[in-house]
């Protein structure tokens, strides 16, 4: 069994990535004990949302500005390598590779034991309630940029 160090529940931040364990749960799985394809997308989405709200951006806030915005995912490029199965604990790791008037770019792995068993290419918008598309929030642009910064060590 790997030797899993303690983790705060929103995962933690480790240089310009962001890494969060997600236990593999019955729920997860399909017949034969192994991670069905599609869960891969909601550990991706824990990660997303962790990643955020440790560089400071929460999703009820951004409900809560005026106007109101969200997230939305409008392109997804995504590899499987290898299966996870049932109480496997598995690391995701998000980065950010960059910004641009509304949209949100991210690439994630998702690893056992230091072994890739899928990555993805996320492209996400920042949307109005109203479906129309909105600059990202001058706190997410802070973060990315500065991230993105020490990533290029410039």
């Amino acid at each position: 069994m790997t030797d899993i160090p303690e983790q705060p529940l929103a995962g933690r931040l480790v240089g310009d990535e962001h890494h969060l364990l997600v236990r593999i749960y019955y729920e997860d799985t399909d017949f034969s004990g192994v991670v069905y394809y599609a869960n891969y997308m909601k550990f991706f989405e824990r990660g997303r949302s962790d990643y955020l709200r440790l560089i400071g951006v929460h999703h009820h806030e951004l409900a809560q500005m005026d106007p109101p915005l969200a997230f939305a995912v409008t392109h997804i490029d995504i590899t499987y390598k290898a299966p996870a199965r049932i109480d496997e604990i598995v690391l995701v790791r998000s980065r950010s590779t960059g910004v641009k008037g509304a949209q949100f770019f991210l690439h994630q792995r998702i690893e056992r034991d230091g072994v890739l068993l899928c990555e993805a290419h996320f492209d996400a918008v920042c949307l109005g309630f109203d479906g129309r598309p909105r600059r990202l929030p001058r706190v997410l642009l802070d973060a990315v940029n500065n991230i993105l910064t020490d990533q290029n060590g410039t």
